[in-house]
């Protein structure tokens, strides 16, 4: 009796780190990813979720015991339920669940920095180390900025809406320890637009991730790319070897019952020296301005993270009656 064929998911975990882009706790249960994530749109999901109805109705009964500002509490609970619903997450995981920064503060650094310190110091109160979970930032240049600081205290980041070389590069420069390039926003970009590739190999999200990674390697720089955004298994597979891929449940699935063979696409390079100027914040504001695909996809993208908190902190003002 021969053993059966392992699946593309069961390969792609040979070559690139998996994480589970979900607070979907059964689901992270299910397909057990290395890593995890969680942002006011997965957490608003929970407050649904009959596995974190305890937690909610703990924040909840917190918040009626308190005095002040109602809009302010409204905000401290976002965040306890932000830390409580990773806290929960970081029980089913062996490595880090990625916690995002509000979205309305991408453009301050300072406010960055000291929302970051609430954060670890929140998880810290739960007993989960730093080293457990990875503070996300917009990687506006105030968000590369805010990353160059927390960087440099040992709390490690995950740069995210990465549409652009010259925002890849400063996040490096930086010393982020992880960016994430969005794919399918890419690729949705450009279909828009009329630019609908003939293959996988000419889907401009794949291109973008193949090029930032090769540079990355050629550099030697330890930034880890995570590839996300994800609009079909085919970019997942087109990327194989990346350094980790970040993947909604339903691919996942999909990855997990397909045993086709899957190769390696993404491979180190040797380090060779960079002949290149670092780049600054008027370097960086001129590669945005003239790439029109990034300067819209950075502004919606925080746009849209930015409407999700809003609609979060709505639905638990709601609740608290």
């Amino acid at each position: 009796m021969t053993a059966s064929a392992p699946s593309k998911l069961a390969q792609l975990r040979e070559l690139s780190v998996v994480v589970a882009d979900t607070g979907d706790y059964e689901a992270i249960q299910r397909l057990k990813p290395v890593d995890c994530t969680t942002n006011p749109t997965l957490v608003k999901k929970a407050l649904d979720l009959p596995v974190y109805a305890e937690l909610i109705e703990r924040e909840l009964a917190w918040a009626r015991t308190q005095s002040g500002e109602a809009q302010a509490l409204v905000n401290e609970v976002a965040d306890r339920l932000t830390v409580g619903v990773g806290a929960m997450l970081s029980e089913l995981i062996p490595g880090r669940v990625s916690t995002e920064v509000d979205a309305d503060l991408a453009y301050d650094t300072a406010a960055t920095v000291a929302k970051a310190h609430k954060f670890v110091a929140m998880y810290a109160e739960r007993g989960i180390s730093r080293d457990r979970i990875l503070i996300k930032v917009a990687s506006t240049w105030e968000g590369v900025e805010a990353a160059r600081q927390l960087q440099a205290e040992g709390i490690d980041c995950n740069l995210t809406l990465i549409f652009n070389r010259a925002q890849a590069i400063a996040c490096a420069e930086a010393g982020a320890f992880l960016i994430s390039p969005f794919v399918g926003r890419i690729l949705d970009w450009y279909v828009a637009n009329g630019q609908t590739p003939a293959t996988i190999d000419e889907d401009p999200g794949v291109v973008f991730v193949r090029g930032v990674y090769d540079e990355f390697k050629r550099r030697g720089s330890p930034t880890v790319v995570m590839g996300a955004s994800f609009r079909s298994t085919a970019q997942i597979e087109a990327l194989a070897g990346c350094d980790r891929l970040t993947i909604s449940p339903d691919l996942l699935e999909k990855l997990d019952q397909d045993i086709g063979e899957l190769p390696r696409k993404l491979s180190p390079s040797a380090v060779q020296p960079v002949d290149a100027a670092a780049i600054n914040a008027q370097s960086f504001a001129a590669a945005i301005e003239a790439d029109p695909m990034a300067k819209e996809k950075l502004a919606t993208g925080i746009e849209i993270f930015a409407k999700d908190l809003v609609s979060l902190r709505e639905t638990i003002a709601k609740r608290l009656g």
